[in-house]
């Protein structure tokens, strides 16, 4: 009996049962740990992916131009649609609307959203009121550069039993949100490193036409403007802006000389930098013009069209020696608007003509053989006129004079338009307003738009550059800038 007794005693066959029926509920209840883990972690990624998506969409729209708002709210609306899973209610699809476009912060359908200036300094910060966009419709669509969207919480039921444990029903649920934030990003590359003050800021002094109203019509864009380097930050001058080369005066004439200058500048803000304007400007410009200023090589070829009023023809001689038509029977460049001619434009200061420039008679003196002006040249852009010379390959045709447009110092550049100056156009009197100083430099200035210039004629007294508005972009551009353009949506938070 008691041999029976010690060998029952030291038995151990079954006591993995006994084992395993006493760690059976940690076993299952940490298996429930991890299924709950799984299915909360893969509600939180669908309201998160969906949190991204509607603020991706929205940020797209954010160009700073009217009516933004509304257009960030039917992306929103329109182009995102996600169903999330392991939520309480189902398999709900997270939807947005379109409650107007009228207020900096509101929400609709499943989301809630503020439009937002600028962002905390730390990651870890939260978003605050002072981070929000004007709630004033005109001043928000401007500044808003980011969007907060906020997909409202769903409730979430853990398979884990914790309320057994609590004697609460409420613990075995919890909320499950997500939150993104997004901004829009529009950059250009290969632009020269100048900025212009906004032509069309003014509108009082413009007819009350604004600068993408000018970019959209032919009327106004055959305004000739006269861009001013004088030290002064009026409408129509122009500076230059920070240069991956530097800012001296050789690194910039280098830089506007070249057809491929490498910089690129950010529509959120540019960095200004004091320069000399009037020597690189000259120089680097009319190298474009197929004048001899020194440059040889493919990158600083002159345009294919160069016709220019030149009396000595198309003789390679160097800057100073140019000179240019009086006898306007035998040979005229693109010429400048009356008021211009005749000293007493009004608008911007006397720096804007009317846009009435004298185009039949440079189509007689220029092509002397080919009858009257196209029927679709009448009322064309000077831009225009030296487009219809190349396209019908005619800018060969010799003036009365004897001057073509055909270069002749250096081979033509084809792969970009020479004559075309590029350029960021800042809102300066706002700026200057809002205590910007530009005679230093200055850093992180927004940008109204980039632009592109042609260029009328050389330059000719050192100072000012003759240009007309070709095109800019955003909203209200005509998308000839889009191979410049890197415009992104990206997530910040």
């Amino acid at each position: 009996m008691l041999r029976t007794l010690r060998a029952f005693w030291h038995d151990q066959r079954g006591v993995a049962l006994i084992l395993v029926s006493i760690m059976l509920p940690a076993i299952i209840g940490f298996s429930l740990l991890v299924i709950d883990m799984s299915r909360a972690n893969n509600l939180h990624n669908d309201l998160q992916k969906a949190a991204d998506a509607f603020a991706l969409a929205a940020a797209a729209e954010l160009d700073g131009s009217a009516g933004a708002w509304a257009r960030a709210e039917r992306a929103m609306d329109k182009l995102v649609k996600n169903r999330s899973y392991f939520s309480t209610a189902d398999v709900p699809t997270l939807t947005a609307g379109q409650p107007g476009g009228s207020l900096n912060a509101n929400s609709a359908g499943n989301i809630s959203w503020k439009f937002l200036k600028t962002l905390p300094q730390n990651d870890s910060s939260a978003v605050t009121s002072t981070q929000y966009a004007d709630a004033d419709k005109a001043k928000g669509e401007k500044e808003s550069a980011y969007i907060q969207v906020t997909v409202t919480p769903t409730g979430f039921r853990s398979l884990f039993p914790a309320s057994f444990l609590t004697g609460n029903a409420a613990d075995n649920a919890f909320n499950v949100g997500a939150k993104a934030v997004a901004g829009f990003r529009s950059s250009v590359c290969d632009y020269t490193p100048v900025f212009m003050c906004n032509p069309y800021e003014n509108t009082s002094i413009t007819g009350g036409v604004t600068l993408e109203q000018a970019a959209q019509s032919q009327q106004y864009r055959r305004r000739q403007i006269i861009l001013r380097g004088d030290g002064s930050y009026a409408p129509g001058n122009f500076a230059f802006l920070s240069a991956p080369d530097g800012n001296g005066a050789k690194a910039l004439e280098n830089m506007l000389a070249s057809s491929k200058p490498l910089a690129c500048y950010s529509r959120n803000g540019v960095d200004t930098e004091p320069g000399q304007n009037a020597g690189p400007v000259k120089n680097g410009l009319n190298t474009r013009f197929g004048i001899n200023t020194g440059y040889t090589g493919a990158d600083y070829g002159p345009a294919v069209n160069v016709r220019k009023g030149a009396k000595n023809g198309n003789q390679c001689v160097k800057d100073n020696k140019v000179q240019y038509e009086t006898d306007v029977s035998k040979g005229v460049g693109l010429e400048r608007d009356s008021c211009h001619i005749a000293g007493n434009c009004t608008m911007m200061g006397g720096r804007m003509g009317a846009g009435d420039w004298n185009s039949s008679r440079y189509w007689t003196v220029n092509h002397p053989s080919r009858g009257a002006l196209p029927t679709e040249l009448v009322g064309a852009t000077r831009y225009e006129m030296y487009r219809y010379e190349i396209d019908k390959n005619i800018y060969q045709d010799k003036a009365v004079g004897g001057e073509t447009g055909i270069p002749a110092c250096g081979t033509p550049v084809t792969k970009v338009d020479r004559r075309i100056l590029y350029g960021a156009i800042l809102d300066c009197i706002a700026l200057q307003a809002s205590g910007v100083k530009f005679n230093g430099r200055s850093t992180g200035l927004p940008v109204r738009a980039f632009g592109s210039f042609f260029l009328t004629e050389p330059i000719k007294d050192g100072k000012n550059i003759y240009v007309e508005l070709v095109d800019i972009t955003g909203k209200g551009g005509r998308g000839t800038l889009d191979n410049f353009l890197r415009d992104e949506a990206q997530l910040y938070r």
